[in-house]
């Protein structure tokens, strides 16, 4: 009668480990059902704030603090009652703590939830052989062959195989190969050449 209950207790055992209940063994997903994605820095959280972008930042229970605002010329945003909070250079998380660290540091409030997000970024330039250079609105995804369709096309005299981008926070321009994914960003300046023949 003794074995008889290890014997089961030994059954029961198996059937939750192989469940994975009580037991250290990691239920592998169902089919169809989506696992998270890992907490990694993705291409939003690495964009870096700078002069042009538009914010909408929501100060959770405070309307006064909540609002769209743009960082001006000197990389600040100007937040009431909070002063003005340097922006340039900041991912959208730095600058939600940011901004929770100034009211706290002010005084304002003990424990403010800052939302942000970016709505409308700062504008790219393109210049050189397209029929209308200029400035232009940011997309997200933008690639430099939209980016040229943007401002007319190509001139005759335009040379289709190789571009030159300044992005924002470079001193120079960097010539690139032209293809169909070649990614335009904030506040880029593209330089279409003229061909030698």
């Amino acid at each position: 009668m003794k074995g008889l209950k290890i014997a089961a207790l030994a059954l029961t055992g198996l059937a939750l480990a192989a469940l994975g209940v009580g037991g250290s063994f990691a239920q592998s997903p169902k089919a169809g059902q989506v696992q998270a994605a890992p907490n990694t820095e993705d291409g939003a959280d690495a964009y870096r704030l700078d002069s042009g972008d538009k914010v909408r930042i929501t100060t959770f229970g405070e309307p006064t603090l909540t609002g769209e605002f743009v960082v001006d010329g000197q990389g600040v945003i100007a937040l009431p009652l909070a002063g003005e909070i340097p922006a340039k250079n900041l991912t959208v998380r730095q600058l939600e703590e940011k901004i929770e660290k100034t009211l706290v540091d002010g005084q304002l409030f003990l424990h403010p939830q800052v939302s942000a997000e970016v709505i409308t970024y700062r504008p790219f330039f393109i210049l050189g052989e397209v029929n209308k250079p200029g400035e232009y609105p940011y997309s997200s995804g933008l690639t430099v062959m939209r980016a040229i369709a943007t401002a007319g096309d190509y001139t005759y005299r335009a040379n289709k195989k190789r571009v030159l981008i300044k992005s924002a926070n470079s001193p120079g321009e960097k010539e690139t190969e032209l293809t169909p994914s070649t990614l335009v960003h904030p506040g880029d300046t593209i330089r279409i050449k003229e061909r030698f023949f």
